[in-house]
């Protein structure tokens, strides 16, 4: 059956939480541009139905967080994409778009394609770093991949699989930034005057992760590091930026109880400013290893999985690294710490080299990578879908 009219085209979407909410306004904003006349149906959030998103069922009831959250959800879940489906295949949109939400978005995307319907998903699974032969339910579920990082791409194509890299939106967000010396100080005192931090001494970021687990497994280690540090040279401050206030209560628990004397700020939420604010961080391996990468900061980054995790990653996980910058240099660009080897000791060390060298060599590399995935994402993507609703509505 032929898709609606390529001059009026209707385009599918589907967002299942915030954060695709947001990549959804962002490309929907895009493909406007190009397709002025175009209609937009899906589910999505406030910021994609501001961008005239028509919605079919709401995002709220798919955003679900956490094991006893989705199976008491399930059958609402399941029923959602039934909805979603059906009423997908009625409307015979000239294209599909599954943002992220794999799980969700690839059994929705391999039915319409069985049905004829062009699927493009936009944020590539990190199949290239564990079970690998996802690849093959992917190629069944799309018919195009919208990857962020360079390394996606190259994983694709081994594969003969149809993707384009279209960079990070994260990268679109923020100017590459100046390394030089001078530049450098004056982010970092504006960064403090906002924190209520001291302008001329030095900082180091303690960035534990947002997760309770993350927290109970490695803020400990983080503490004792920074008491180890702080006894060494009683002029550094550190801080911490918490997501929520039971992870503030949670970090500041321990906190009293690990490093009672510790000179110590823990802030609500503006992870980016303390980012910006520190010389240095230790921080969980995650999206914030790139965001510092991006804003310039000499990091350590560690990881501390529970037992059982450790022993499925060791057997699953391909990829060379953890954490984002390493994998977009293709070396061990800042200093990786697994799981044994996080100990107080070991993260002193590893921070002491970054606070006593300089660190604008470093500062130049993270640019030079920053500009590999400033590409406009939402803009090289509206490109791609364009191309492909040609193609398919001929």
């Amino acid at each position: 059956m032929k898709q609606t009219n390529v001059d009026a085209p209707v385009i599918a979407l589907l967002a299942g939480e915030h954060s695709g909410d947001t990549l959804g306004s962002d490309l929907m904003r895009a493909l406007r541009q190009l397709l002025p006349n175009c209609q937009f149906i899906g589910v999505g959030g406030p910021k994609m139905a501001a961008q005239g998103l028509t919605s079919l069922v709401p995002m709220e009831d798919l955003a679900v967080m956490g094991l006893a959250e989705v199976i008491s959800s399930l059958p609402q879940l399941l029923r959602h994409r039934r909805t979603v489906v059906r009423q997908i295949l009625a409307a015979r949109p000239n294209v599909f778009i599954g943002i992220d939400a794999p799980d969700f978005n690839l059994p929705i995307e391999k039915k319409l394609k069985a049905a004829g319907i062009p699927t493009v998903h936009y944020v590539s699974p990190s199949v290239w770093a564990w079970r690998q032969g996802r690849i093959h339910g992917i190629k069944a579920a799309t018919h195009h991949v919208l990857c962020l990082l360079p390394f996606e791409k190259a994983f694709y194509d081994q594969h003969q699989a149809p993707a384009t890299f279209v960079g990070h939106p994260l990268a679109d967000s923020l100017p590459i930034l100046d390394s030089e010396v001078e530049s450098v100080a004056k982010r970092q005192s504006a960064a403090r005057r906002e924190l209520g931090l001291v302008e001329d001494k030095r900082v180091v970021g303690l960035l534990p992760g947002s997760r309770a687990g993350e927290i109970a497994r490695l803020a400990p280690i983080y503490l004792r590091a920074a008491a180890l540090l702080n006894e060494r040279d009683p002029t550094v401050q550190f801080v911490t930026p918490m997501v929520s206030a039971a992870r503030r209560e949670q970090f500041y628990a321990l906190a009293k109880t690990l490093a009672p004397e510790l000179p110590l700020t823990i802030i609500d939420g503006k992870a980016h400013t303390v980012i910006q604010a520190s010389d240095a961080i230790i921080v969980t391996s995650g999206t914030v290893t790139l965001e510092a990468m991006l804003l310039g900061t000499p990091m350590v980054v560690a990881y501390n999985f529970s037992w059982l995790s450790f022993q499925l990653i060791r057997r699953l996980f391909k990829a060379p690294f953890f954490s984002l910058p390493n994998l977009l240099a293709q070396r061990e660009l800042v200093r990786e710490l697994v799981q044994h080897d996080v100990t107080p000791a070991a993260l002193v060390a590893q921070v002491q080299v970054l606070l006593d060298q300089e660190q604008t060599p470093l500062r130049n590399e993270f640019r030079q990578l920053h500009a590999l995935i400033q590409q406009n994402a939402s803009a090289s993507g509206a490109h791609v879908i364009c191309d492909i609703i040609q193609k398919y509505s001929k």
